[in-house]
């Protein structure tokens, strides 16, 4: 017999984090416990509004499945039982957890993955004036991050990227433009992400909204994040994108995730990696899909005031996972 508890948490941000669709300066957790014999397996979600949760929504789930959850109900079947979103990822990874402390395994030897000396990050630009975004592009750049993911909406995008790039004229970017875009121009933004060295663009229209990208000849890879939640969303990314953003509250857990990836590496799309703003717990779950990633996008927890211990061992543009022979 299992034992099933769960609650919210406030995690204040040490600077506020903004992107097309707003701001926030602080982030609300839902945490899963799942107690047998003893042994406590932990999971944790991030309710997002863009998707229609609050913390109100995903504890409601949480509370639909206490029972069955107690009495045995399994990975398999909880893909059957709630929807793919916060509330199952929650779940989902707290049996993972609860798995590993069991027998005493790691997630990485669970999932059958070779565990890395470390992991490569983007540390993310959020938006601002293109003075504040370059200044934050090199402040990252001077502490050792290598890779950055630069937040946009639909202004000053010239302005903010030529900034950008010559304060950083040699690291790697990403853009995300997080639905804020339309077809209308989109070909000559896409030319000039090219011409300033972006070496790829995540979801520049609106999730539903991106016929346009059908056959759109496009001089740097599109990745898919809103338009991809779950494997039963693959079909209707082809010939639209070229990589798809995995995240365990989309996908609704490990489970799926590893499923959605092993679709993608069959179908030969491309991986990248990312999350909500979380704390370590979080992104403890989702490790073992980063050696599959082009791209890792894991710095959610580098923007809390301070992280759930224990907390991983960040750095800024990576995650140390063991101390290096």
């Amino acid at each position: 017999m299992k034992t099933m508890r769960f609650y919210s948490e406030l995690w204040p941000l040490h600077t506020p984090f903004v992107i097309a669709r707003g701001s926030r300066t602080e982030a609300y957790v839902v945490v899963v416990e799942i107690e047998q014999d003893g042994v406590v397996g932990v999971g944790e979600c991030t309710p997002y509004a863009r998707y229609d949760e609050s913390v109100d929504s995903v504890l409601a789930q949480l509370a639909s499945v206490k029972s069955a959850i107690e009495n045995g109900l399994d990975r398999r079947e909880l893909l059957a039982r709630l929807p793919a979103g916060a509330a199952r990822n929650a779940v989902d990874c707290a049996l993972w957890d609860l798995v590993c402390k069991q027998t005493n395994t790691t997630l990485w030897e669970q999932c059958n993955v070779p565990q890395p000396e470390r992991i490569v990050m983007a540390q993310t630009v959020s938006i601002g004036s293109p003075e504040q975004m370059a200044s934050t592009a090199l402040s990252l750049f001077q502490k050792g991050a290598t890779l950055l993911k630069i937040k946009l909406d639909d202004h000053l995008i010239t302005e903010r990227l030529m900034a950008i790039r010559a304060a950083v004229p040699e690291m790697t970017l990403i853009v995300d433009a997080n639905e804020s875009w339309q077809a209308e121009g989109l070909a000559a933004r896409c030319q000039l992400l090219a011409d300033v060295g972006v070496v790829m663009l995540e979801q520049p229209l609106p999730a539903n909204q991106d016929e346009a990208l059908a056959h759109f000849i496009h001089p740097l890879p599109i990745c898919a994040d809103e338009s991809c939640h779950t494997r039963d969303d693959f079909a209707g990314l082809k010939g639209r994108y070229d990589m798809i953003n995995i995240k365990l509250d989309k996908t609704g857990g490990l489970t799926e995730a590893l499923a959605l990836r092993s679709l993608a590496q069959k179908e030969g799309m491309a991986i990248m990696l990312g999350c909500m703003i979380c704390t370590s717990r979080a992104i403890r779950a989702a490790l073992p899909l980063a050696p599959a990633a082009k791209f890792v996008d894991f710095d959610g927890p580098t923007w809390l005031a301070q992280d759930a211990s224990p907390a991983l061992n960040f750095s800024c543009g990576g995650i140390q996972l063991k101390v290096p022979a």
